[in-house]
């Protein structure tokens, strides 16, 4: 692994105005490095990034920490894969009600028959009513479907059976243990400048410090969603990323963690998650292996994590800055060729 042949990298990503900058932090067999590269944004008296930068983390809050504690209520056997949503969320009344386990939705097997993005215009307490009742387009575990409400439901989910809201829950069982000290879901109580992530017209403002996803903002207001809303920093990341290379402990039995890497939809062609995590996808690199597990963030945040290297990184930028793109191939490529240059030892 060449640190500067990275640096030199992330450099000509930000010449290319991929994003005004961006912290990737590293660990190779327990060796650990921060780069930081870039600014704020692309304004010549932008404050310089830093190794300790706090960004919007976006969708990685999926798995750090909401799916993550999920599995942690399992290994204390508060859980069980087969355990249904009705049973602990009795207010769901939406689509196959009876038959919704918690492996359906750490595997995202649910087929919404709709996007919270085209909801964005409801009230907290109308949004907060749809996902619970809302409509399915097939049977549970039949369709890999990615979606922010099938988070959502995880999120109350945790919260029912931990008898703590879902943001003290995670700093109770991780952020606090790990010492990961500037990650937070209230980046506003921490007295921090955080990374900007878009000029925002439907809010009418510069987003920085808030959470950017839409409907995570609206549903703020009145719980904390489990789908976004982490700020962190790449040191920190890397915290619960050396947990994971370490094997887990003292969070995770090791089938626990296993699970995490391993095809949990196998009966689904072409298809593949390990529970609670991303598998074997492009944006990892050409040089993963069907075992790499990671998530990615839209603001344009990623955690990738290789245990039969012994290394995992995590890459936080604003990708959406100033305005968000069309599609997410320059970040992936960006993703990608970090990945290949980081596990490429």
């Amino acid at each position: 692994m060449n640190i500067e042949k990275i640096r030199q990298y992330l450099q000509q990503a930000i010449e290319r105005q991929i994003f005004p900058g961006c912290v990737l932090g590293g660990i190779v067999d327990g060796k650990e490095f921060v780069i930081a590269a870039g600014h704020y944004t692309y304004d010549k008296d932008a404050q310089p990034m830093r190794e300790d930068s706090i960004f919007d983390c976006a969708s990685v809050t999926k798995a750090i920490p909401v799916s993550s504690l999920a599995l942690r209520l399992i290994d204390h056997k508060k859980l069980k894969l087969s355990d249904r949503l009705i049973d602990f969320l009795p207010v769901y009344n939406g689509s196959f009600k009876n038959e919704i386990c918690l492996g359906h939705l750490l595997t995202h097997t649910l087929d919404f028959d709709f996007r919270l993005s085209e909801c964005k215009e409801l009230s907290p307490e109308e949004l907060f009513r749809t996902i619970l009742n809302v409509k399915m387009k097939s049977p549970p575990g039949e369709k890999f479907c990615y979606a922010n409400a099938t988070s959502i439901l995880l999120g109350m989910l945790i919260e029912r059976v931990s008898g703590k809201p879902l943001h003290k829950f995670a700093q109770d069982t991780f952020f606090n243990p790990l010492g990961m000290k500037n990650t937070t879901f209230f980046p506003e109580k921490i007295n921090v400048v955080c990374v900007p992530t878009e000029t925002d017209p439907w809010r009418g403002r510069t987003i920085q410090g808030e959470v950017h996803d839409e409907s995570a903002w609206i549903l703020r207001k009145i719980m904390t969603p489990g789908s976004a809303g982490l700020f962190s920093t790449a040191p920190d990341l890397i915290r619960f990323i050396k947990m994971l290379l370490d094997g887990g402990k003292p969070f995770f039995r090791t089938a626990t963690l296993e699970a995490m890497y391993t095809n949990q939809i196998p009966q689904i062609n072409g298809e593949r998650t390990g529970l609670g995590w991303e598998l074997n996808q492009e944006y990892m690199g050409k040089n993963r292996t069907e075992t790499t597990f990671g998530k990615t963030g839209f603001t344009g945040c990623a955690v990738i994590v290789d245990r039969s290297r012994n290394a995992g990184l995590t890459l936080l930028s604003n990708y959406t800055w100033p305005k968000r793109k069309t599609n997410r191939d320059l970040i992936n490529e960006v993703r990608a060729a970090v990945a290949d240059l980081v596990f490429n030892k």
